[in-house]
């Protein structure tokens, strides 16, 4: 590729990046690049049928399957268009990352900061089969999920919860584990928010001003290992980048994730973050959510509008044709067999309803109440246990349980909702247990094992004397229920959401890091009369609990997240020692919230209708700010304990001698010039009509032209001429440096060491631990650590087995912004292998 400095006298449309240091780096204006880059064989063999398909395709056929028939007027959240003339029903989307929102007889599985807690493959991959298996039983085409945006930046965000970590690689690998589970089902995944969409509070209007490295070493990282993975759309969020929005944002969509990292899928905007007919279709957006909410006369910026553009010439024809062979490749890649019907409706629980709800139109049956639940309880139960983290076990005797002569269960969180578990929408509330967080991330529980509902059938088992107090602000009776037991279980919760709902003031996003419903008050007055109180905690982060940590009465703390329906029988195993204790805190616990460093909230703007944050702390947040500040976390990130213990020894690094190199290889060549698939007649503008005599259905989107506004410009804002030639261009791209595969430039995966290590099981109880691998990149602008490895160790007592790790060229490389591809430096290398960050027990140089 030219250096950037060439590039700027080409007279293109520029796209500038701020760096840290606050001067800008210049990119070029891309148009959405030609779907040809290089990918795997099921990508290949999908864009040979879709291209047969696209191929039969009219102009407002293919116009159909892009843009959504509009909010709440089709079966699923997001519907598109149809084609009925090749028997192509429109695509179906839905809601969430931990189950099918608004259905029945679907399940309610673990949030993904749970499974991420698991630091397991094996149970990554599991949870997204079987998600897959539901979604595509209740005949949907689309799963709006996994979540890689909010990453985390700030410990209080709000929809933390619906991704996995903060840190990059752990949520690079339970995206690719969850999409490929999901996509081995037949449906398609959506990874989300693509990009930067990192709080609640201004979440639709926010402008993040972003460096080059920053967002290619951590907010970006997870979203091409999901690309790696083959996933087949990612929604683009509400947020600008660097002036734009994203969902027209041609560095963020055209120049990183299609070009660089060669996704062969489709963009979906998320539902009303498309601000232009123009700017999204030329800046890379491919299908429109929920399709609605334009200007006259189409009330929609796609839909007839997108038809009139590409009649007029202001979107060309190749860029819609490649809009539709993204989507349809994209269901190829991963439809298998027969296509199932939509069997469900959204908008109402009742068998009959409007299939048309926002317009009440067209009665029948609409719920057939389909189970698609299988034996999926099972895999819940088990995720829900294995990514409960055992924070604190003060003494042998603490946990596991066994038998105790009396148990006291306390608070709130512990109970059975009031009017069960879905008695408030989306779940906004905290009354009763507390197993997902609150917006459109939530699924409805089938059922709801409670803490004390699981407690009670135990101890009436075991012959243990039960008692169990409700509330969280009458004290004294908590004392009371407390004094008089052998063992105190106190519960306590922080729940998060979406923006479009407020719990206490609490806008998605959490006012601050303690408890809600006086919890900390509610912890402390059960440890001032029991010596043997335990603390469980369902939060969505990281909580201010160090007072916790260092009570002598508080004998073990667990965070047991959102674990979803099976959260008391999930609990109860950990509790009991039935399930080995393997969670790991996927996140840091500061002792404040100025311990998190710059990585902060932004509440307010002094422009609040052109609000703009800049991330200062670059790639300094949550444990790689605590490592490289010296900052003592109240638990350190990847800490987690067991009921036994384990040793590490015989550190290795081998260095594979057949790959050499500082630098990856260039990768050469250009993208195909774009094709066209059938032609538009321009002589004919009453074929792009509605049919006549047709029925039209209001508010639902059409794809029709509107013969009376069609010369009135309503389409064209901005004005075509507001966009560089290059914007429209259908020529060859050069495939850039850093990219030429899924993923990006294949020889960034080349393992370049391999690291092992033994562990072995030092206690009398079997046990699972968790080794991990951190990298010292070296030099001063990287943190002391980055976790580049970690693996699920089964042992039994006294058991050794040798682990390895591989490390990738990717893994050891920093993003040179000047030569706009990965390098590895010159500075000194090091590993770290251990049982946390804060916890690692042996080092190795890495020869380079």
């Amino acid at each position: 590729m030219a250096p950037l400095s060439s590039l700027l006298v080409t007279g293109c449309l520029l796209i500038s990046t701020v760096t840290a240091a606050g001067t800008e780096t210049p990119f070029l204006s891309f148009p959405s690049p030609w779907t040809s880059m290089k990918g795997d064989t099921l990508w290949w063999e999908a864009y040979i049928k879709a291209a047969d398909f696209v191929s039969q395709l009219t102009l407002t056929e293919k116009v159909n399957l892009t843009t959504g028939t509009g909010w709440e007027a089709d079966r699923c959240i997001g519907t598109t268009g149809s084609v009925p003339r090749l028997g192509f029903r429109g695509f179906c989307l839905m809601d969430g990352p931990l189950g099918i929102r608004y259905t029945d007889k679907a399940s309610a599985f673990p949030a993904g900061i749970n499974v991420a807690a698991t630091f397991s493959r094996r149970l990554m991959r599991e949870r997204g089969e079987a998600m897959g298996e539901e979604f595509r039983g209740k005949g949907v085409d689309v799963q709006l999920g996994p979540v890689a945006g909010p990453l985390g930046r700030v410990p209080q965000g709000g929809r933390n919860w619906e991704g996995f970590s903060p840190d990059p690689y752990l949520t690079g690998v339970a995206m690719a584990e969850t999409i490929g589970g999901i996509q081995s089902r037949g449906v398609i995944a959506c990874a989300k928010h693509y990009i930067l969409n990192e709080q609640e509070h201004f979440r639709g209007s926010v402008d993040v001003r972003i460096d080059d490295k920053t967002m290619h070493e951590l907010y970006l990282w997870p979203f091409a290992d999901a690309v790696k993975a083959g996933v087949g759309s990612v929604m683009c969020s509400y947020n600008k980048i660097n002036g734009t929005f994203a969902c027209e944002n041609e560095w963020v969509q055209n120049y990183l994730l299609k070009n660089e990292l060669g996704f062969q899928g489709f963009v979906i905007s998320d539902w009303g973050a498309q601000h232009t007919t123009l700017g999204s279709a030329l800046g890379g957006l491919d299908m429109a959510m929920p399709g609605d909410g334009g200007p006259q006369p189409y009330r929609a910026w796609w839909g007839g509008a997108l038809t009139e553009a590409v009649l007029k010439g202001d979107v060309p024809q190749w860029r819609l044709d490649d809009m539709v062979m993204r989507i349809m490749a994209a269901y190829f890649r991963v439809n298998t067999g027969t296509r199932p019907e939509i069997n469900f409706s959204p908008w109402v629980n009742t068998t009959v309803g409007p299939v048309y709800y926002s317009a009440n139109a067209s009665w029948q049956v609409v719920n057939e109440h389909v189970d698609v639940q299988a034996n999926h309880a099972a895999v819940i139960r088990e995720i829900g246990a294995k990514s409960t983290v055992l924070l604190k076990n003060l003494r042998s005797s603490a946990l596991p349980l066994s038998k105790p002569a009396s148990i006291a269960i306390i608070g709130n969180d512990a109970q059975d909702p009031p009017g069960g578990p879905n008695a408030c929408k989306e779940r906004a509330c905290i009354t009763g247990t507390v197993a997902m967080g609150y917006g459109s991330g939530t699924a409805e529980f089938p059922y709801l094992i409670s803490p004390a509902t699981a407690l009670k059938l135990r101890a009436e088992k075991d012959g243990t004397v039960f008692s169990n107090t409700t509330g969280n602000w009458d004290l004294s009776a908590a004392k009371a229920a407390a004094s008089n037991a052998s063992v105190a279980i106190v519960f306590a919760a922080a729940t998060a959401g979406e923006n479009f709902i407020s719990i206490d003031n609490n806008a998605g996003d959490r006012n601050n890091l303690t408890l809600w419903d006086n919890g900390d008050a509610l912890i402390a007055a059960v440890a001032s009369v029991n010596p043997n109180t335990i603390v469980v905690l369902h939060t969505a982060g990281p909580v201010l609990i160090d007072y916790a940590r260092t009570h002598p009465n508080i004998t073990a703390i667990l965070w047991a997240g959102f674990p979803g329906q099976e959260s008391g029988n999930s609990l109860v195993d950990v509790l009991y020692g039935d399930a080995t204790p393997q969670g790991r805190t996927p996140f840091t616990w500061g002792k404040s919230l100025q311990d998190y460093g710059d990585a902060q909230l932004m509440f307010t703007s002094p422009t609040p209708r052109t609000p703009s944050q800049s991330f200062p702390e670059g790639v300094f947040i949550d444990y790689r700010w605590f490592t490289s500040r010296n900052i003592s976390a109240t638990y350190p990130f990847g800490h987690g304990l067991s009921y036994t213990t384990f040793s590490y020894s015989n550190l290795t690094v081998t260095k594979n001698s057949s790959v050499a190199g500082r630098f990856p290889p260039q990768v050469e060549g250009q993208t195909a010039d774009a094709p066209l698939f059938g032609s538009i007649h321009l002589e004919d503008l009453e074929q792009h009509t509605a049919p006549e005599g047709f029925n039209r259905i209001s508010p639902y989107v059409y794809p029709w032209l509107n013969l009376t506004t069609f010369n009135s410009n309503v389409t064209a804002s901005p004005a075509v001429t507001d966009f560089p030639k290059e914007a429209q261009d259908p020529s060859a791209q050069p495939i850039l440096a850093a990219g030429g595969w899924q993923g990006g430039n294949p020889a960034l995966f080349d393992v370049l060491f391999t690291v092992t290590v033994d562990v072995k099981n030092t206690g009398d109880r079997k046990g699972v631990e968790i080794p991990q691998l951190y990298v010292q990149l070296g030099g001063n602008n990287n943190p002391h650590f980055v976790l580049r490895g970690f693996e699920e160790v089964p042992l039994q007592p006294g058991e050794t087995k040798s682990v390895s790790f591989n490390l990738t060229r990717r893994d050891l490389s920093n993003w040179n912004t000047d030569k706009q591809n990965w390098e590895i430096t010159s500075d000194k290398k090091a590993v770290s292998v251990g049982a946390s960050v804060g916890d690692l027990r042996l080092n190795a140089t890495l020869p380079l």
